[in-house]
């Protein structure tokens, strides 16, 4: 079916399909915005559970009410998650078993040597998903798709910003996110999730990174800080915090966040930017950090300031047993990032 003929047979105030994305009956063929599920979380360093999340989210995802009163069309714009790949899920729980025993030498006083066969065969399948990812999102990109991730751990998204790299010759990335995740090869792995943006600054094309609610960092992260010259710019949760203390607006901070941004921006979102309070599963929660609403807010003046939303990762989600706020919260801010995404490529039209 094509994307009218599917708009004209869907009732979005009847419930939502299981199985769907929001309940939304469009396909990956069908749909302007296909979000790219990566079940992966091998180089996690404390609590695991985030290769779990793209299913609890899409499980949760359904019972989310489409009608959005600031884009009443939002459902219109056709989103589509294909099928999670099990494999990687399965091959990152092989890996991650691996990872484990690395860590156990580690945490005993080992010393991290490079060269060493397990580590080194963990760092090469994780390069491997960078492959995966990235030719996979540039497929949906070459047929002119809006693309988001959805993860699994914060290193998921390299591959992705690999691919824009190739589309787009200078963006910048607004990280909303805890932690700095600065770090050069944490605990030996090349690409852990607390060094995502220390790979993301290897990319020509990242002209800049703007950091948002960071309240949790390292010496080394801050060293890098410093090198980087003003490529990263970094809006840490206290002095977020102090300014609001002292009276300062959350639209002014917002402002303060936005003018350091170009016109093409990707959003890489950590849940664990948001408080803990709202994602108490995740796998390193940090006291402080963002209330939903005001993530939200910031997304919002983002695109109304004439920002291009060229691509989106989710990532840190971490369901609990039978408890499914983390995928619940998780969900309602993956609809938010694919209806501002749409809304700042022309894609739905938002309320004045």
């Amino acid at each position: 079916m094509t994307k009218e003929e599917v708009i004209s047979t869907f009732d979005p105030s009847a419930p939502g399909a299981k199985g769907q994305l929001f309940g939304l009956p469009f396909t990956p063929e069908n749909a302007e915005l296909v979000v790219v599920p990566v079940p992966w979380e091998v180089t996690v360093s404390y609590r695991a559970g985030t290769a779990k999340g793209p299913e609890a989210i899409l499980e949760a995802s359904s019972q989310i009410d489409l009608f959005v009163k600031d884009i009443p069309d939002a459902w219109k714009l056709g989103i589509s998650m294909p099928a999670i790949p099990q494999n990687l899920h399965e091959e990152s729980t092989k890996l991650r078993s691996l990872a484990e025993q690395h860590l156990t030498a580690v945490e005993a006083g080992e010393a991290i040597d490079p060269e060493n066969l397990l580590l080194s065969n963990i760092n090469a399948a994780c390069e491997n998903l960078n492959i995966f990812i990235k030719n996979t999102t540039l497929n949906y990109i070459r047929q002119g798709k809006l693309v988001g991730l959805l993860g699994g751990a914060h290193s998921t998204p390299l591959g992705f910003l690999r691919s824009l790299s190739e589309k787009y010759d200078r963006f910048s990335i607004l990280q909303i996110d805890a932690h700095a995740d600065l770090r050069k090869a944490y605990e030996g792995f090349t690409y852990s999730h607390a060094s995502i943006m220390y790979n993301a600054l290897k990319l020509p094309a990242v002209g800049k990174i703007v950091q948002v609610g960071i309240r949790d960092f390292c010496e080394e992260e801050v060293d890098v800080m410093r090198r980087a010259a003003g490529r990263v710019v970094t809006f840490f949760d206290a002095d977020i915090k102090q300014h609001q203390y002292e009276g300062k607006s959350w639209s002014g901070v917002c402002d303060a966040i936005i003018k350091e941004l170009p016109e093409l921006v990707y959003i890489s979102f950590d849940i664990d930017g948001l408080d803990p309070k709202l994602c108490p599963n995740t796998g390193t929660p940090v006291a402080g950090g963002l209330e939903f609403q005001q993530a939200v807010y910031l997304i919002k003046k983002l695109v109304k300031a004439g920002k291009r939303i060229i691509g989106f990762d989710l990532n840190e989600v971490a369901p609990s047993g039978n408890d499914e706020w983390d995928a619940n919260v998780g969900a309602r801010m993956l609809f938010e990032l694919c209806n501002w995404m749409a809304v700042s490529n022309g894609k739905l039209k938002a309320n004045s």
